[in-house]
């Protein structure tokens, strides 16, 4: 079956495209959440920064040891129940939020976001191929970007949501007795569960929500995009020996790591970065949104342009090169404004605006690194998702430096990540072999 002919099924791929969105939407919600988590589970669990981000690290490792079994599970059980296992698996995951509340017990909540990224990255397993292949390869960065603007929607919401439903008009007073240590002893361990039980009504609700959308999908009928349909769509794998024989996926891992490295820091710091410009927890739960809002904007600039006025590769090249800049400016860029009554430095503001940058660089890179895989599609889009765990590993590394020599230090992170992301958006994709890197190395 032919590329055009899997194009020209328009009726059936509607349903999957938006049961996608719906997944997509789930994703932003139980992940960008972590950005008002942190400084909530730092204020309530009595953390470090370095300790704070652990959320971050149990989150998306899950992505870096659970995305091989995922994609053997799927092969074994087909899309659809590894799409109901996936959610289910998050509806556990969120459940463990309640003991871990009774017990204001850091582990548990760990557990439980351990639990949450080993469903996603069943369900990230399942997705991303699914989009890249409902259509021409020449347009999967819109329609990942049309995924995208599911995801960051939802990631406006989850803080502001989080927010309304768990913090209090009280809680400034509340913060800083706390912060100040103004009460000891019995007294203090009575605010602190008081404030961390907050979080059980709405993750009990998440966990029963997710469980009935995962028996929802056993009565949506979904087209399973098997190895067998995607070897029919191209050939070009039969004279490679192994995955480690297409050097464009394996540095499209790395960029992917990365990338949402980059991004990750970008959302889930950023609240803490504004408190250390005076504003407080209930004011700085917008910036996350602010950013997360600059990253719609540059998924409708993905649709619009993408691919009838520029090409993927183009917008890439365009969104890394504009990335590091920005980097640049966090780190050096010098001025103030003022916002609700606080001296914000621009920098903040610089931070922000990488949304528009990382929109465009995660719908890029996927088309780029998976294309004519062949009978290796289902483990490179497993390799891709573990990729992922970038999330996992940069905030923590940005939380040990920022504990030592500052919160806006511990940005210089960003550099090397972009810095790579400009390397493959101009020359990793295209290398076929290995021995065109070698090459290129050569010739410099």
């Amino acid at each position: 079956m032919s590329m055009d002919n899997v194009q020209s099924r328009q009726p059936s791929n509607l349903i999957p495209m938006i049961m996608l969105g719906m997944l997509f939407f789930i994703f932003g919600l139980v992940s960008w959440v972590n950005s008002i988590l942190i400084p909530y589970f730092k204020v309530s669990c009595e953390l470090t920064h370095t300790q704070s981000y652990l959320v971050a690290l149990a989150f998306y490792i899950a992505y870096l040891v659970m995305s091989i079994p995922a994609a053997r599970l799927i092969g074994r059980v087909g899309s659809r129940r590894g799409i109901m296992i996936g959610l289910w698996l998050m509806s556990a995951g969120t459940l463990m939020f309640v003991p871990a509340a009774y017990t204001r017990a850091y582990s548990i909540f760990l557990t439980g976001l351990f639990t949450i990224g080993t469903g996603l990255s069943i369900l990230q397993t399942v997705a991303n191929p699914y989009v890249t292949i409902l259509g021409p390869i020449e347009s999967a960065a819109r329609r990942i970007s049309i995924m995208g603007l599911c995801n960051k929607i939802a990631g406006i919401l989850a803080p502001l949501l989080f927010a309304a439903v768990i913090l209090k008009s009280t809680d400034n007073e509340l913060f800083e007795v706390l912060k100040n240590n103004s009460v000891t002893g019995v007294e203090k361990d009575i605010l602190l569960d008081g404030l961390i039980r907050r979080v059980i009504v709405p993750y009990s609700v998440l966990s029963l929500f997710l469980f009935l959308f995962g028996c929802a999908i056993y009565f949506i009928r979904l087209p399973e995009l098997g190895n067998n349909q995607q070897e029919d769509i191209t050939h070009a794998s039969k004279d490679r020996q192994s995955i480690g024989s297409y050097p464009y996926l394996i540095m499209g891992v790395f960029a992917i790591f990365f990338h949402v490295a980059a991004q990750v820091i970008s959302i889930d710091t950023i609240i803490s970065y504004a408190e250390s410009m005076g504003f407080n927890l209930q004011e700085a739960k917008i910036f996350p949104s602010i950013t997360l809002s600059c990253a719609l904007v540059g998924y409708f600039l993905g649709i619009l342009l993408i691919p009838r006025f520029a090409s993927q590769q183009l917008m890439l090249r365009i969104s890394t090169v504009g990335g590091l800049i920005l980097s640049v400016c966090v780190l050096f860029i010098p001025g103030t404004i003022q916002m609700s009554g606080h001296t914000t430095s621009l920098s903040i503001w610089c931070l922000s605006l990488m949304g528009v940058c990382n929109a465009l660089i995660y719908a890029g890179i996927w088309p780029l690194a998976i294309h004519d895989l062949g009978r290796w599609t289902n483990l490179g889009s497993s390799f891709m998702v573990m990729a992922l765990c970038g999330n996992a590993f940069m905030p923590v590394i940005y939380g040990l430096i920022a504990d030592h020599h500052g919160l806006r230090s511990g940005y210089i992170v960003l550099i090397p990540c972009f810095l790579y992301l400009i390397f493959y958006a101009f020359y990793g994709y295209k290398i076929n072999h290995w021995s065109e890197l070698w090459k290129l190395k050569k010739d410099k």
